[in-house]
């Protein structure tokens, strides 16, 4: 789904919403637009933004509102404190969200309650136990929580319970490394987590292995277990994927060659064909440019749109898909007016994307052109946000 991270907000399942869910939504709403002066708050319904973030002069996760007509964002505020808040994701219910982090120097996983004016309460917290959390995901059902640990090759499994709360992880270690490019292939490096359009299975990219291990999901016993994988380029250092909005492809995105990866998906056997892959970036411009690193994809809601944040080239690429058989074009290459985007995300209407440059301490707002997908920059889109990692609307 865009998918739920959508730090990435993954594609779920729509879910039975309660009346008292229901009523929260909307006192979040009014209080939104209260929090807007009377000029702004004319323009358009607001959504909320929060700002997951690491290092420099960040002090935890950040709040703010984007304007849907205008595109514009609000003054960024610090909505909770807690150590670098790298990534974030948000429960089905949309009334908590979670954020891999560090407490007391702990590796962490913490879970918020969403207030109606913004602001996040810390309701539950669990540690990782190895290694880092990188990415993490909630399961469409609200039931289980899983973590990526780069730096420790593993993945947990943290149960979730009916009020959303965290249990104790159960580890999972990758083996191995594909070892063609030695200096960050020489063993297992999990990068992402989420799930499939069904729920029954559950998807790591490992930019150590050149593989996506596969986990078949088990809601009775909140734990997955190993399904297989698919074999990624050589070399190209698979990182974070999305599932086309059909569920028929999966768009991969390899960080060390900077192109994406397209595989055909059996949801019935949780299985995978490797198709076509496409350059984010030309020849020319990756091997002239000091440093390049692929880092976020995204599907458009239309299903129509791929895009692909560059970092050292500082720029968003955009994509056309085919929707019969995957296939990726590049049709736009997009500067970010800022430095590192390491994460890229837009809101529900797929009309705005935003950009969190890490390295310039901003996020800037893009136009999606509906018709073709290009990216354009309306004036002064751009606020201050410190070490701007993940991007999460809340809608």
């Amino acid at each position: 789904m865009p998918m739920a991270c959508r730090c990435a907000k993954y594609k779920r399942e729509t879910l039975p919403v309660s009346p008292h869910i229901q009523l929260f939504r909307t006192l979040r709403a009014c209080a939104a637009l209260t929090f807007l002066s009377s000029a702004s708050a004319a323009l358009g319904d607001t959504v909320d933004v929060y700002f997951g973030t690491r290092g420099g002069a960040s002090q935890g996760i950040y709040h703010s509102t984007l304007d849907t007509e205008s595109g514009e964002l609000g003054e960024a505020r610090l909505a909770a404190g807690i150590g670098d808040p790298e990534f974030l994701a948000l429960h089905p219910d949309g009334d908590k969200l979670y954020a891999v982090a560090k407490l007391d120097d702990e590796a962490v996983v913490a879970g918020y309650r969403i207030g109606a004016n913004g602001d996040l309460t810390r309701f539950s917290t669990s540690p990782v136990r190895e290694g880092n959390g990188t990415h993490l995901c909630v399961h469409p059902s609200g039931r289980l929580l899983l973590t990526a640990q780069y730096s420790a090759g593993t993945v947990a499994a943290f149960p979730l319970d009916a009020e959303g709360k965290l249990g104790n992880a159960t580890l999972t270690k990758h083996e191995g490394g594909s070892g063609v490019v030695p200096e960050r292939q020489g063993e297992p490096h999990p990068h992402w987590c989420g799930y499939s359009p069904d729920g029954r299975f559950a998807f790591v990219p490992d930019l150590g292995l050149d593989r996506i291990v596969i986990y078949r999901v088990d809601l009775e016993s909140q734990s997955i277990s190993p399904h297989g994988y698919a074999e990624t380029i050589p070399g190209g250092g698979p990182r974070h994927m999305r599932f086309s909005v059909d569920g028929r492809f999966i768009y991969l995105l390899n960080e060390l060659t900077q192109s994406v990866t397209t595989f055909r998906y059996d949801a019935e056997a949780g299985t995978t064909e490797r198709l076509t892959t496409t350059p984010a970036l030309s020849e020319d411009v990756r091997t002239k440019e000091s440093f390049n690193s692929a880092a976020e994809i995204l599907v458009h809601p239309s299903g129509r749109f791929v895009y692909s944040s560059n970092r050292g080239h500082d720029s968003v690429t955009a994509y056309r898909a085919d929707p019969a058989t995957g296939q990726l074009t590049v049709v736009d290459v997009e500067a970010i007016r800022g430095a590192w985007p390491r994460n890229i995300n837009m809101d529900a209407s797929g009309k705005w994307l935003l950009a969190a440059g890490q390295h310039s301490n901003t996020v800037s707002v893009m136009a999606i052109d509906p018709a073709s997908g290009e990216l354009t920059y309306p004036t002064n889109h751009v606020i201050n946000v410190p070490a701007a990692l993940c991007i999460l609307p809340v809608e």
